[in-house]
């Protein structure tokens, strides 16, 4: 059985360098370009588990620069406009609204044509946050300043380059900063994000 996974894991590596052999820069999104797409966050951590916290839809756009390191290997910073939050499923329909500028600086690898893998650092700054809820049909709405104002996490995710610039990705956000300032609580943003980019 150990023979036949070691036999396995080989073929697939020489499979995946055969295809990454035929990767060039053209099939790659390179230059400056924009992107965006819909965001799904949550509230992630042990103590986050004790509540009715669940998806809370909402949207990131930004900018990214494609800084290629070799034929198949690229850094990408980027600066992104993000919502992000949690909503509780109780009687107001209660839920966090947390606006951030996120700055993730992203290593890709394109592992065959027009497939890409990339993860990296990701710096988060608070630009805005309240809470909101429901109430006879009026939605009541306040600003708090107990929210921590720098999250720092990590971002990982799968691409897909087309023709014409265009990109598809998908991302998993992994914050470590707690989100509430003053607290030992063990909450922090947790989120996937779906975009769709092009290139210049």
């Amino acid at each position: 059985m150990k023979k036949s996974i070691l036999v396995f894991a080989v073929l697939a590596f020489f499979s995946l360098e055969i295809q990454a052999q035929n990767v060039t820069r053209s099939d790659a999104a390179g230059g400056f370009g924009v992107r965006g797409g819909a965001s799904f966050f949550n509230f992630g951590g042990s103590d986050a588990s004790n509540n009715d916290y669940t998806n809370r839809t909402g949207f990131h756009a930004g900018v990214y620069s494609n800084l290629f390191l070799g034929e198949r290997i690229a850094l990408e910073p980027g600066v992104y406009y993000a919502v992000k939050g949690t909503q509780n499923d109780d009687l107001t329909n209660s839920r966090a609204v947390l606006n951030y500028v996120d700055v993730p600086l992203l290593l890709r690898f394109y592992i065959a044509k027009g497939i890409n893998v990339f993860g990296g650092p990701q710096a988060s700054f608070l630009t805005s946050s309240k809470f909101e809820g429901d109430l006879f049909g009026t939605t009541y709405s306040y600003d708090t300043e107990s929210i921590t104002k720098t999250d720092l996490g990590f971002v990982v995710g799968l691409g897909y380059n087309l023709p014409k610039g265009i990109n598809l990705q998908g991302s998993y956000d992994y914050g470590t900063s707690p989100v509430f300032k003053n607290s030992d609580a063990e909450i922090f943003n947790r989120g996937f994000k779906v975009s769709l980019g092009y290139s210049f």
